[in-house]
């Protein structure tokens, strides 16, 4: 009887094992942040919770096009960085769904104001201000002046030296179209795009490929988030960042639980990337300077300094709809890239 009991038993741990091992919570994780951020994030994440996750990272546009392809049958769980003008059009088309997180009183109330905004849809985990980023040694090799305005890039001395993301698949591109729009007027913001469209050398997939091309460079100005610029100064490139004269927009970085099969597990990822140490391991820990959204969060001195801008009041409601972003890009695609140079 011994013999037969111990045998059962061994059977129930044998079988027990792959069952415990078919149990462990997984999840997939889109992200539009910085790859390095992400992997590091993840990895941290998957330490701290157990839970297994397997990340793709990709620019915010052809994030939110590729959770729009997957509704019917979605992959992602979460999806974790990018402008919140995209999450809030994949929430009002309900590619996403509502979480009010524990954390958010120990949000800065920005932060707190955007996700109600989103219907607790998307929160947001960081701020970034758009800016101008030049390479001083390109610049001096060539006799240009170092730009101070939006409306400097206009000087046809700067023909071919300015770069800047595509607006369909960069949140980054996005911020800088809605931006002007809403600082400028419609027709004029227009009309400027289409005058600096004859000193665009190329519009970048991602909106971290201009800064990228700066700090090595391969393009004179980027335009881009300034903290971005910033992480490459600290990485001793020749480049520097301002923030344009007349007044710029900014990203609220955000982090979003897709409509999916694994949402009990995305909300734990959602709290965690909401905690100050999740935040400063991905931002000061890395040597990304934009502006996390939990208040315990440390911020670098060297981050850029919002309370020295002009920074519009950026209007992301209306800027994410479906509506207004369908509208404004297809008129971006049909007066802007497709203008002759």
């Amino acid at each position: 009887m011994r013999h037969l009991l111990a045998g059962v038993a061994l059977a129930a741990t044998l079988c027990a094992a792959p069952l415990a091992a078919q149990a462990q919570e997984q999840l997939t994780v889109y992200c539009s942040i910085l790859e390095e951020q992400c992997r590091v994030g993840v990895a941290a994440f998957e330490k701290s919770s157990g839970i297994k996750v397997t990340m793709v990272r990709k620019s915010t546009g052809e994030t939110l096009a590729q959770i729009r392809a997957e509704a019917s049958n979605p992959r992602a769980d979460v999806w974790w960085g990018g402008p919140g003008d995209s999450h809030i059009q994949a929430a009002e088309e309900g590619l996403t769904v509502a979480y009010k997180s524990p954390m958010l009183p120990e949000l800065y109330d920005w932060a707190q104001r955007f996700s109600e905004q989103s219907g607790n849809r998307a929160t947001g985990t960081y701020l970034g201000a758009l800016g101008i980023g030049y390479n001083t040694e390109v610049l001096k090799s060539r006799g240009l002046a170092e730009p101070k305005c939006w409306a400097d890039l206009l000087d046809p001395k700067y023909k071919d030296e300015v770069q800047v993301s595509d607006p369909n698949s960069s949140g980054t591109a996005y911020v800088f179209l809605a931006s002007l729009v809403q600082l400028m007027g419609e027709d004029k913001a227009f009309d400027y795009m289409k005058a600096l469209h004859k000193n665009i050398n190329q519009y970048t997939k991602s909106g971290a490929a201009p800064v990228k091309a700066t700090a090595l460079g391969e393009t004179a100005i980027g335009i881009a988030f300034m903290h971005d610029m910033v992480t490459m100064i600290a990485d001793g490139a020749p480049v520097k960042t301002v923030a344009p004269c007349e007044g710029t927009g900014y990203e609220t970085g955000s982090v979003s639980v897709v409509n999916g099969k694994n949402q009990d597990a995305a909300k734990k990822f959602v709290d965690w990337a909401l905690t100050a140490e999740a935040q400063k391991l991905v931002g000061a820990d890395l040597k990304i300077y934009s502006i996390p959204s939990n208040k315990n969060a440390p911020i670098s001195p060297s981050a850029p300094k919002l309370s020295e801008m002009k920074l519009i009041n950026y209007d992301t409601v209306k800027y994410g709809s479906v509506a207004e972003r369908t509208r404004l890009l297809k008129k971006w695609d049909t007066e802007v890239k497709s203008a002759p140079k």
